[in-house]
């Protein structure tokens, strides 16, 4: 066998890699060459519009570097705050001037890299630092609701410190407040009004999710002299999928977890002129004993639907007085007849039975009632019950047609059992 050919080609490829070593040493150990300069101090070369003795700059007022005189250039400016955000610019063609095309935040300190060139093309560089001043009006968010276990149907809140109204200055808002989940939804924040947005998935939570709502507010500009300002995060663990639906057609409740039928209970609801709202109701909070009095909610004390009852194991559904509870007075009508002033009722044992099963943010349902649906915002979470392409509207970063925000809804008093 003859090994000469592969002999020639090893040798080939060394003095290949001889020679281009070779031309890279004599490339890197040229002094002649303008690149392999080290970078001088462009300082006298350039001029700043943040002020360099210690003032703050003027959030308000962008940021500017110009090349003084005509014998050189600005070829790239990198500005970075204390939290790594870069501030947008833009260079001019000629390389003189560079100017933040972002605005500044407030409160915020930046460093600036400056890079240049002379005539010859030798490399020039200039780095500074410099802090705007502090946020005369901050605009925060305080998140809802408090950290902690609830239910798949419970919507996160978020309320502003002042009031938003121009449409680009919520979308800025919106954007800077993120809700993460695992495993990942899609969802929206909705505005309610002017200082009020809830947000919801298009779906339910997963059961066993965890999210983590967060406010990036912090010194962004917002709008016109208006910044934010920190907002506390919130963490919250969704546990298992609990449903209660209430028919008050047949008089039965029927509560499933996570799917699976665990009760069906018969209850009674609100009477003629006194109906139960339908609708999806998210659970508020228990309150095992409640004083419910006919007066609190319009009925003349001593007229025919006077009452002034103590009731046990009460789960609150709306601000008005809608709770699910112990109703023991009624029990010859639960399952048969709806009796109610609005509240669903049930025996003593089988209300005991729901109060420790639920918790907040769980979903009760009423269907084939004669009332109204549950409003959508206003008495307590009737989020659900405005189907998703309608709460997509709600959103400032959604083209829709007019670009409604529906208003707030007035909690409709109603009797409380």
């Amino acid at each position: 066998m003859n090994d000469t050919p592969r002999i020639r080609t090893v040798l080939s490829c060394t003095l290949l890699a001889v020679t281009v070593t070779a031309a890279a040493s004599a490339c890197a150990g040229s002094d002649d060459h303008p690149l392999s300069a080290r970078a001088y101090d462009a300082a006298d070369q350039l001029a700043v519009s943040a002020p360099g003795d210690g003032t703050k700059a003027d959030p308000e007022k962008p940021l500017e570097v110009t090349a003084k005189g005509d014998d050189g250039r600005i070829t790239d400016v990198t500005a970075i705050d204390a939290s790594g955000h870069h501030l947008a610019g833009e260079l001019t063609a000629d390389g003189q001037r560079w100017r933040s095309t972002a605005a500044l935040a407030a409160g915020a300190r930046y460093t600036v890299r400056v890079a240049t060139e002379d005539e010859d093309g030798a490399p020039g560089a200039r780095t500074f630092t410099f802090e705007t001043a502090p946020a005369k009006r901050a605009l925060t968010a305080t998140f809802g609701p408090e950290a902690g276990t609830y239910g798949v149907g419970q919507p996160i809140t978020a309320d502003l410190s002042l009031p938003v109204k121009d449409r680009q200055a919520r979308a800025v808002v919106e954007r800077a407040l993120k809700v993460r989940s695992t495993p990942a939804v899609e969802g929206a924040w909705y505005w309610v009004d002017d200082k009020k947005l809830h947000f919801r998935p298009k779906e339910y939570w997963p059961a066993g999710a965890s999210v983590t709502v967060t406010g990036n507010l912090d010194g962004l500009k917002v709008g016109d002299k208006l910044y934010g300002g920190a907002s506390k995060a919130l963490k919250l663990t969704i546990g298992d999928r609990i449903e209660a639906v209430a028919d008050a057609g047949s008089h039965y409740m029927t509560v499933r977890r996570n799917g699976e039928v665990i009760n069906t209970i018969p209850v009674t609801t609100g009477k003629p002129g006194f109906s139960t709202r339908n609708g999806i109701k998210v659970i508020l909070g228990k309150e095992y004993y409640v004083r419910m009095r006919g007066t609190s909610i319009g009925i003349a004390e001593g007229s025919s639907e006077s009452y002034d009852l103590p009731v046990y194991y009460a789960t609150r559904v709306t601000w008005s007085g809608e709770y699910v509870h112990a109703a023991p007075w009624s029990v010859g009508s639960q399952g048969v007849a709806n009796v109610s002033h609005g509240c669903v009722g049930m025996s003593t044992g089988n209300a005991a039975w729901f109060y420790e099963t639920v918790r907040a943010g769980d979903i009760v349902r009423v269907v084939n009632s004669y009332g109204d649906t549950m409003d959508t915002f206003g008495n307590g979470f009737g989020d659900w019950n405005l189907p998703w392409a309608k709460w997509r509207e709600g959103s400032a970063l959604v083209e829709a047609a007019g670009n409604p925000v529906a208003p707030t809804e007035k909690a409709r008093l109603r009797p409380s059992i």
